[in-house]
């Protein structure tokens, strides 16, 4: 009986030598030094445009990959820019920033890793990143504080980055002031002769590390600056068209003339919810969101928003890389948000 060979299963296929560097510089004709100098994207060193090819054509055959470790031993540290993946729900506008800013590390030669951990918070969770021994860690938000940026220092972060509204000792901070954006919005509502105001907060967990300085923007925007006769309403509400259509069921009894709906987002279920009740947007309210996402203006009305500039990823990745080359510098501290209003028909 002729029995016919089983092809070979993925685990017996995967076993064999590993390829080394010396592998890769043989088939290519080319020193071993060479071949770290191409696939570590070396600057300094010239080397012609044909070298690199069969380099990396060599590489890929091989199927070669440069050993992180290793090279963060020869270098003294590590090429990783860790950033604790964000445990609150973030929009489009912050999303596509952190794309860029990924982008923008790439290209510099960082290797950039989203770290997800559930319960660890602040100084808790700084303690999980040194683990891995990144070279810089940006963080998002609030809770990180300076014995964290201790532990992360002495682990091997030469760079600790701080994205949010207050500035932690030792580390750099991008300062994010969110009541720029409710200050914005309720000027322009009241420069339309709006004096009743609501306030959407989103019910959702997490977000009131921007929700609440969006409404107290709009609350030092009406009060602040003596005006009189105005009232601002907070309306908690979730994303949710159900509970956007019992807001909107009880509008008329609030008597409000106008919203600042906390983002496009938010603003785009709440209005969706109004006209469904038969309010006229914007003759019986004025509607405002933030963000200024493409989906606004695609509306009837079109969505009036809050423009929101953030620091570009190739300025943010910049800050990582100076900071990695001089440790020893003095912290840097930018304001970096700013808020200009669009208005369209929605108010």
């Amino acid at each position: 009986m002729v029995q016919i060979p089983k092809p070979p299963t993925p685990a017996s296929a995967a076993v064999g030598s590993v390829p080394t560097s010396a592998d890769v510089a043989r088939l290519a004709g080319v020193s071993r030094a060479t071949v770290s100098y191409v696939l570590n994207n070396t600057s300094a060193v010239r080397i012609s445009e044909p070298t690199r090819r069969r380099v990396h054509e060599a590489a890929k055959e091989l199927g070669y990959v440069p050993h992180a470790a290793a090279r963060s031993l020869r270098a003294g540290h590590s090429r990783m820019v860790l950033m604790p993946a964000p445990t609150i729900p973030v929009g489009p506008l912050y999303s596509q920033f952190l794309s860029d800013l990924q982008g923008a590390l790439g290209r510099l030669d960082y290797t950039v890793v989203q770290y997800g951990a559930v319960g660890t918070h602040g100084d808790e969770a700084a303690r999980a990143w040194a683990e891995l021994r990144p070279v810089a860690v940006l963080v998002p938000g609030s809770g990180l504080g300076p014995q964290g940026v201790a532990v992360l220092k002495r682990s091997g972060a030469r760079a600790v980055v701080t994205l949010g509204p207050e500035t932690v000792e030792g580390a750099h901070a991008l300062l994010m002031d969110h009541t720029a954006v409710g200050r914005a919005a309720a000027a322009h509502l009241r420069a339309r002769g709006r004096s009743r105001i609501g306030v959407v907060v989103p019910a959702e967990p997490g977000l009131e590390v921007f929700s609440r300085p969006r409404l107290h923007g709009v609350r030092h925007a009406v009060h602040g600056t003596g005006g009189t006769g105005a009232t601002v309403i907070e309306l908690p509400l979730a994303y949710d068209e159900d509970d956007a259509a019992r807001l909107a069921a009880r509008w008329r009894g609030l008597g409000l003339d106008a919203v600042f709906a906390y983002n496009d987002e938010y603003a785009m279920l709440l209005m969706r919810a109004l006209m469904d009740a038969g309010v006229d947007i914007p003759g019986d309210t004025a509607v405002i969101g933030a963000d200024d996402l493409m989906l606004g203006r695609l509306l009837r009305p079109r969505l009036s928003t809050v423009h929101i500039d953030l620091p570009s990823g190739r300025d943010l990745a910049e800050l990582v890389d100076r900071a990695v080359r001089d440790p020893a510098a003095p912290p840097e501290r930018r304001e970096v948000l700013g808020a200009t209003v669009v208005p369209r028909e929605s108010s």
